[in-house]
């Protein structure tokens, strides 16, 4: 073939994938006007996309992996209690900016417009199979669940609540730890919630700690820690520190799965991991039994 036939050949086969590119393209815009904004979400653990109105059919739990997907507080409570039983109590706290932040009240309205929430928990009294419990929220879709004086306060309004109904109490946690906002009045909700755990104890009310992804910070070195009993979801992160963090400080290389779920309750600090699909059989069993002893 003489150098022209090539050329044309050349340009042939350029049209050719040019083309192709086009149709691509063009089917890639069509699919992108025909799929609603969130309705597919990649697997953080396997990376398959996953339908989210099928992913909610199944618990919010990835068909491909089991991974669990962080859940907002609210379809938290319509998952585990039953329906209509939930009265939200501790409505009209006001989040402050203590130490004058700036853009802070500018992100707090931002996230109380996007969650539909006033903070980042929610409690109030629920039943679980008939059994009745005062239940609380972390929503880590509000400043990742973060700790603030609000949070730390309902928290603590959480267990004087269940006091004065004497009845147990049931917290999930979802939590990036301290608020750094607030500073020092942050951290001071650590030493709250802890005396309401203990006061509530004291009395001889049951706590059930339920740990789900991530919890960290001064969450986990306060209230979450000092459950009577205190449960998982599979492979959720627990700690203080995060791994990175930990493993820059040591210059050691941490052991596999090391603040996970699993790995916690090999050493002991969890009582057990539950799948999802089996936790609100799991609540209300330790809910009966607790009730049938006092």
């Amino acid at each position: 073939m003489n150098k022209i036939g090539e050329t044309i050949n050349k340009r042939k086969k350029l049209k050719h994938n040019i083309r192709l590119m086009n149709e691509e393209s063009r089917v890639n815009r069509e699919l992108d006007l025909d799929i609603p904004e969130g309705l597919y979400d990649k697997c953080p653990s396997c990376g398959k996309l996953t339908n989210m109105k099928l992913n909610i059919e199944n618990d919010y739990i990835c068909k491909s992996c089991g991974y669990h997907f962080r859940m907002r507080a609210i379809d938290r409570i319509k998952y585990i209690l039953d329906e209509d039983s939930f009265v939200e109590k501790g409505i009209g706290y006001i989040t402050l900016n203590p130490l004058y932040i700036e853009g802070y009240e500018a992100k707090i309205n931002k996230y109380k417009k996007e969650t539909s929430l006033d903070e980042a928990y929610i409690y109030g009294f629920g039943q679980i199979y008939g059994e009745p419990c005062i239940i609380g929220v972390m929503d880590s879709h509000f400043m990742m669940g973060s700790m603030g004086s609000v949070v730390g306060e309902k928290v603590a309004k959480t267990f004087e609540y269940a006091i004065y109904k004497k009845l147990p109490v049931i917290i999930f946690t979802a939590s990036g730890g301290a608020r750094m906002q607030e500073g020092i009045f942050s951290l001071m909700q650590m030493a709250k919630t802890s005396a309401a755990v203990a006061k509530h104890s004291s009395l001889g009310y049951l706590y059930v700690s339920v740990l789900t992804d991530p919890t960290t910070g001064g969450v986990t070195a306060s209230f979450a820690s000092l459950g009577d009993i205190i449960i998982a979801e599979p492979n959720a992160l627990i700690g203080f520190a995060g791994p990175r963090v930990i493993e820059q400080t040591i210059n050691q290389k941490l052991p596999e799965g090391f603040q996970r779920s699993e790995f916690l309750m090999e050493k002991g600090f969890i009582d057990q991991v539950i799948n999802r699909k089996d936790l609100k059989k799991t609540l209300h069993q330790i809910l009966h039994m607790h009730r049938r002893t006092i």
